[in-house]
């Protein structure tokens, strides 16, 4: 691993020692230095638990955000088969910040649609840092209406710090393609279930996680807005991003209380990053049980499950 949060500095140095000591065994063979370097592994596993332990929300935001975290395009990598892309709204543009297509997942045939963030500077800037346009959410709205129109589960992955708030997305009708997204959710005669595989963040989130079922990552974070928006509008400070996180009850332990969402997918120890493998397969391991538990529905029942799952959020976990 060479990407380090704040928190996990101290990690960082021990983590390097170690590397340092192997480093200098396979330079001069005859040093022994694995028993010193494995005390320095096992000091390292245990600042690892400690940290980890009791995450502060502001933390888990950090983790959230890894820039090794696995995003949409390694899930779909991994989890499906016979991936074929769809491109483009039929209006505009192809928003290459939303990612969809038709896809078999465990040899059923599906729909998958998600944000990708993009894995370094070149794809970050392709992806607009997976904030989409309205195009995008015209493209997720086509791909939903072809997925009901032959059947197909729709699955939905959501990584997005929210939908892109530039001057051409206001003027192409951002807040309008978001309303019809979420709409189209509400729609649709298939099961739709979905997961917060990092950033839920804003109206650009629900626009995809409007779903009969819906499941976060243990460290993934879904909010209104993130923290440094919150502080900066209540405080008149973006340093306050700590203080705001808190408020915002975004982890998904608080949003299980709250029932805004259904499950929880645990992380390995020190966040998806650090065992993307593992991730991979017990996002795979949810979305099948997800869709399972919503196999014998009938479309009218989906439907309305769904839209009364949205409209009673708020009445779980009010005193917490």
């Amino acid at each position: 691993m060479t990407n380090y949060l704040d928190f996990e500095r101290p990690l960082a140095e021990i983590e390097g020692k170690a590397e340092e000591l192997r480093a200098l065994a396979r330079a001069n063979p005859e040093m022994d230095v694995e028993g010193e370097a494995a005390a320095l592994d096992k000091k390292a596993k245990d600042l690892l638990v400690s940290l980890y332990k009791d995450l502060t929300p502001w933390r888990k935001c950090q983790v959230a955000r890894h820039p090794e975290r696995p995003h949409c395009k390694d899930y779909i990598d991994a989890l499906f088969t016979e991936y074929t892309p769809l491109a483009g709204d039929r209006n505009f543009a192809d928003d290459h910040s939303v990612m969809g297509g038709l896809a078999r997942f465990q040899d059923k045939p599906v729909m998958v649609i998600g944000h990708e963030k993009g894995h370094d500077t070149k794809t970050r800037i392709e992806r607009n840092f997976g904030m989409a346009r309205p195009e995008g959410y015209r493209k997720a709205i086509r791909l939903m209406e072809m997925a009901d129109k032959f059947r197909l589960p729709v699955i939905t992955l959501v990584d997005t710090p929210g939908a892109y708030p530039g001057k051409g997305a206001e003027e192409r009708g951002q807040s309008e393609a978001i309303a019809r997204s979420t709409e189209k959710c509400l729609q649709i005669g298939v099961p739709l279930v979905s997961v917060v595989i990092g950033e839920g963040g804003s109206g650009g989130a629900v626009a995809f996680a409007t779903a009969n079922s819906v499941a976060m990552l243990e460290h993934s974070v879904y909010s209104v807005i993130s923290p440094e928006g919150c502080a900066s509008i209540l405080w008149k400070d973006s340093e306050k991003m700590r203080e705001a996180a808190e408020a915002l009850r975004l982890t998904a332990q608080d949003l299980k209380k709250l029932g805004v969402i259904d499950r929880i997918i645990s992380e390995p120890l020190g966040g998806a990053h650090r065992d993307r493998k593992h991730t991979l397969e017990a996002v795979g391991d949810a979305i099948a049980g997800m869709l399972a538990e919503l196999s014998t529905m009938k479309p009218k029942a989906l439907i309305d499950a769904r839209r009364k799952k949205f409209l009673s959020m708020g009445s779980k976990g009010l005193a917490a």
